[in-house]
């Protein structure tokens, strides 16, 4: 199971980090655009610990890529109907067609973890899905999709450390839940799940990566780094686009002129 090496040295500055991340983002809109080109489908699954950092990551990610081409997967918990479905089924709608990304902030694996510790489906629902995630991730990759699984591993501590931050900080304190705060008490349960997980899924062609995310801004570049690192390559040719020359003057003025507008905070 690949793994990042985990990283002892400071934390990154914010200036560092957005100086890093600049160069990643340039090499996403050509990978995004190499997509469009030969019509291919990535799906990036993320995965961790409450508060590992999974939300920050796929904003990196998606922050200058165009919204209609790269969407991002947040289910909520299932309605009744949903709940009656084939487990993978709503996931399966979610998938990229040609040209598209999918970043799943969480995904089909709620089912190995949330759902299976706190309850949440059966005993023999999870074996079930241990036994089937394999071969519906073979599926897909058997059809083309580019399938990449990280699971952002995270400290106690460190943890501990952010969900305070979190209930100190109003603009941050709606990432907080119920289920969060059980989470804390059963956290050895969910490292057991968590483990489980990864020994029934881990396969040669869906394999998982772990990257070290007590540094979010440090373990973000890595895992852009490794996605890049690991796609075929992305080159071709820059789309060449030219504006013309204006056929006429704007006549923005003529509409606007009666408008008052508001004025400046």
């Amino acid at each position: 199971m690949a793994s990042s090496k985990s990283d002892k040295a400071k934390k990154l500055s914010k200036d560092e980090y957005l100086e890093r991340l600049l160069p990643l983002h340039l090499e996403l809109n050509a990978m995004a655009h190499w997509l469009q080109v030969k019509g291919q489908r990535l799906v990036v699954v993320v995965e961790g610990r409450d508060a590992a950092g999974k939300g920050g990551v796929i904003s990196a990610i998606s922050e200058t890529l165009n919204p209609r081409q790269c969407r991002t997967v947040a289910l909520a918990k299932p309605s009744d109907r949903e709940s009656g479905e084939w487990y993978f089924q709503r996931y399966v709608a979610e998938l990229p067609a040609a040209g598209e990304i999918a970043l799943f902030d969480r995904s089909w694996y709620n089912r190995a973890g949330v759902e299976t510790v706190m309850g949440y489906c059966t005993a023999k629902q999870t074996e079930q899905f241990l036994d089937q995630v394999p071969a519906f991730e073979r599926m897909l990759v058997d059809d083309g999709v580019l399938l990449f699984k990280y699971w952002l591993t995270v400290d106690q501590t460190e943890q501990e450390q952010r969900f305070i931050e979190r209930l100190a900080d109003p603009l941050k304190r709606w990432k907080l839940s119920a289920v969060d705060i059980e989470a804390r008490r059963r956290y050895a349960d969910y490292g057991i799940a968590r483990d489980r997980m990864l020994a029934a899924s881990h396969k040669r062609h869906a394999p998982w990566t772990l990257v070290d995310f007590n540094d979010q801004r440090r373990g973000r570049l890595t895992l852009i780094r490794h996605l890049l690192d690991h796609l075929p390559d992305v080159a071709v040719p820059d789309p060449k686009l030219k504006f013309p020359p204006l056929a006429h003057k704007p006549l923005t003025e003529q509409f606007t002129a009666k408008l008052k507008p508001i004025p400046g905070v």
